[in-house]
């Protein structure tokens, strides 16, 4: 058991805290892969398309996120950890309920209240379950981030199964009415436990994120956050609606494969770990990024759900090891990075990184379902190009 911080808020923990907070990341990717799950189930695959109705949920959901990070600190700093933590859960419960109560045909702006509501809850989760593995990653950041990843992936993967194999079963309210119970496991999980507040510490100052802007390293590694992130997102938020509408798979299929790309995302990643050191970390990035870029011209050509499922596998084998490598290596350029708060320059990364499938909705109801793959494929090649201007500034500065 690694025991929390002595110098928060609130007492010291009496649980294994650390190992009970990484379990929460399965209920953080549970929320955060939702929508993109539920979309064909609310029939947004139907003709005529309400494509700008699907980006304003992903913005909506976007916007709960960026605001839930300022709430967490104030909470926190009033209530304690163990609230925070309680109360997230239990206003992700209550906005799962709601949404089950105002799905379709109910007007789709009660729908983007439900999913701001939902954002917040996700993001002061993901906030605090952060502050509560601090002092894990502290003793060992890499060991913890992988079984956090671990936990994260497994949380995609039961969002996106729950639905495909409940989606002729039920009806939406009830799949919704399912997934809200398991918020509220976690709510009864976390009231019985007693996490201390960590020292905010890690947070650079206003001058210092001045500064990065000035970097044209760390501009570099932001960019490379901000199109990685937003590749990711995009795929699995509207992966399902693209193979249904443009390769005319049913939808529980396109939900399965949905849930091939999780399963691949979380296993690259795993065995990425097994393989970095013996691998060196640059050429493991350039065939990431290969593989990724290979997979989305699949994706973008396929007529058929073989080829789709082929194309899932080599985006989510490809993508898996891609964050993890700029994440560390950020950790060693920038040290008060930390991935799950918001650090000077690279918060307009992961903001932006976002609303990336927001922008997609948009994009996909003036242009159609193609443009959904053929953005990430555009960002995945800027993302090879950014791995290739970063290794050349690590050359010339030295770094």
């Amino acid at each position: 058991m690694i025991a929390p911080s002595q110098k928060g808020l609130g007492p010291v923990s009496k649980t294994s805290g650390a190992g009970t907070a990484l379990a929460g990341f399965l209920l953080s990717g549970f929320l955060q892969a939702l929508l993109g799950a539920i979309l064909p189930a609310w029939g947004y695959h139907r003709d005529p398309p309400h494509f700008g109705a699907v980006g304003n949920y992903f913005l909506s959901l976007a916007v709960g996120i960026v605001v839930a990070s300022v709430l967490a600190r104030r909470l926190m700093a009033r209530r304690g950890l163990t609230f925070l933590l309680v109360f997230a859960c239990a206003l992700s419960c209550a906005a799962l309920t709601y949404l089950a109560l105002v799905s379709p045909p109910a007007s789709e702006w009660w729908r983007v209240a439900g999913l701001l509501a939902l954002g917040i809850g996700a993001g002061l989760l993901n906030m605090a379950l952060f502050c509560a593995i601090s002092s894990a990653y502290q003793a060992d950041a890499a060991g913890t981030v992988n079984i956090g990843g671990i936990w994260y992936g497994l949380g995609c993967l039961t969002a996106t199964l729950l639905v495909a194999g409940t989606f002729y079963a039920y009806t939406v309210p009830t799949i919704l009415v399912f997934m809200a119970a398991v918020p509220a496991i976690y709510a009864g999980i976390y009231l019985k436990s007693i996490y201390t507040t960590p020292p905010q510490s890690t947070q650079p100052t206003f001058r210092q994120a001045v500064k990065d802007f000035r970097s044209p390293g760390a501009i570099l590694f932001a960019l490379l956050l901000f199109f990685q992130f937003g590749n990711e997102w995009s795929i699995a938020g509207w992966l399902p609606l693209l193979l249904i509408r443009r390769v005319g798979l049913s939808p529980s299929t396109a939900l399965l494969i949905l849930a091939w790309y999780w399963l691949c995302l979380m296993t690259g990643r795993l065995g990425a770990v097994a393989i970095l050191p013996r691998v060196r970390h640059g050429r493991l990035l350039m065939g990431s990024v290969s593989a990724a870029l290979f997979g989305c011209l699949i994706l973008y050509f396929t007529n058929n759900g073989f080829g789709a499922a082929t194309g899932a596998f080599f985006v989510g084998a490809g993508y898996a090891s891609v964050y993890p490598l700029v994440v560390q290596a950020i950790g060693r350029r920038f040290p008060y990075y930390h991935p799950g708060f918001f650090n000077g320059i690279f918060s307009w990364a992961l903001v932006g990184g976002l609303i990336a499938p927001a922008t997609l909705g948009y994009a996909a109801a003036a242009l159609g379902v193609g443009v959904v793959i053929g953005i990430p494929l555009i960002g995945t090649c800027l993302v090879m190009m950014l791995v290739l201007l970063i290794w050349l500034e690590s050359k010339v500065t030295g770094r």
